[in-house]
């Protein structure tokens, strides 16, 4: 049984009646572009078939109850809140993800009224797969469904307003300061493509990408390793790159030409510097994928994931010995190039191979897990799939 499905047989069993709507939102990988979308620059995600459903149906009482299946199969209930009273710290946990978001629409000005959720997700949670917004943009959609400004609705915000929503609720609610990839992604991608987008003008651009049709696949290897935006190192970064662009008069690191590169450096303090290269170099590394794509020519982006997880490795400082040990075995094994993706510190990597390499390389990355006496890493491989959208 989907998600969908489960999400909504289980608000009949929880309210006794059926939900008057369910909407889903995928998560993501994010192909190359990372750490970048902070910084108004270039990324290039597509959306997993995995996805987060949540079944609503609105009250009268300006009331919010959220309800959702834990990966212990037990159903988890939070305290029923008024949205009146929502502000950012009187909600914490779990429930601050699905509670930010009714916060964030209510501040915009949205007529929300109250809403009983019920909530049922896929996508693994801690694994860089971003679970968090797939599960902020289901909600979203399913709450602006119950005021009748769903996409498609007469004066309905659009997919890029719903997305700077979501990062709201994500960085001032939920205390996470993420950028604007995720949202979009899960938002916006369709199936059999990449979307390149633009973070400073909001342009986007569907870029074919099946793999499949050139021998090839996409491996994703989630370590297990949990991570955390909120508690992470990711908001030191974030704030190492906004002090960069301050120190250098810009407004954010997009604006640092790769030819400029060699002589901006030196204007800098010496610890900030590599997240400058970083940054450059990825945007650099984006657009190269772009024209690699675009003209068919799948295998030839290998290398470039390969200098993206170098770059987030030695100058971003955000990799693992768990990612570096995937990348690492995976390539030895004949991948033809890999990557760590997300924010970092744990999460996962992904691996691009020849189909007829796939086990092998599979059975190598194993094998080293189990060499280093650590828990078998989840793989599979990543369909680029679509968007969000109501399922019933």
């Amino acid at each position: 049984m989907n998600p969908a499905d489960r999400a909504a047989a289980l608000f009949t069993d929880e309210h006794g009646g059926a939900a008057s709507a369910v909407w889903a939102a995928p998560g993501r990988v994010n192909l190359i572009g990372e750490h970048t979308d902070y910084n108004d620059g270039f990324v290039l995600p597509f959306a997993l078939p995995h996805r987060t459903a949540v079944a609503i149906r609105p009250r009268p009482d300006r009331l919010l109850s959220v309800a959702t299946l834990g990966s212990d199969g037990r159903v988890h209930r939070a305290p029923v809140v008024s949205i009146d009273e929502l502000s950012p710290g009187t909600t914490t946990g779990w429930v601050a993800y699905p509670a930010g978001v009714a916060w964030a629409l209510r501040e915009a000005g949205f007529p929300l009224g109250g809403a009983d959720l019920v909530i049922v997700g896929e996508v693994p949670t801690g694994a860089g797969l971003s679970s968090s917004h797939a599960l902020e943009c289901a909600v979203a959609l399913a709450l602006l469904d119950t005021a009748q400004l769903a996409p498609g609705e007469p004066n309905a915000p659009s997919l890029g307003e719903i997305a700077r929503l979501v990062q709201r609720a994500e960085n001032d609610f939920a205390g996470a300061p993420t950028g604007l990839l995720d949202q979009t992604a899960s938002l916006a991608c369709t199936a059999e493509h990449a979307l390149f987008y633009d973070v400073r003008s909001g342009d986007s651009e569907q870029i074919p990408f099946d793999p499949r049709s050139a021998g090839l696949e996409l491996l994703v290897i989630d370590t297990r390793v949990k991570h955390s935006h909120s508690e992470s190192g990711y908001g030191q970064r974030r704030q190492g790159c906004e002090r960069a662009a301050e120190l250098l008069g810009i407004k954010a690191l997009r604006d640092v030409p790769g030819d400029d590169l060699a002589t901006t450096l030196p204007k800098l303090p010496e610890e900030l510097r590599p997240l400058v290269r970083h940054i450059v170099t990825e945007n650099d590394r984006v657009l190269a994928t772009v024209d690699e794509l675009r003209a068919g020519r799948y295998a030839e982006i290998g290398p470039l994931l390969i200098a993206s997880h170098a770059s987030l490795r030695d100058d971003y400082r955000v990799s693992s010995p768990e990612l570096d040990l995937v990348v690492d075995s995976a390539l030895a094994a004949g991948a033809l190039g890999s990557r760590m993706i997300g924010g970092g510190f744990g999460g996962s990597a992904i691996a691009l191979v020849r189909v007829d390499d796939r086990h092998r390389i599979e059975r190598a990355v194993r094998d080293a897990f189990e060499g280093q006496h650590l828990a078998a890493p989840r793989l599979f491989t990543a369909v680029p799939s679509a968007g969000a959208g109501r399922d019933r």
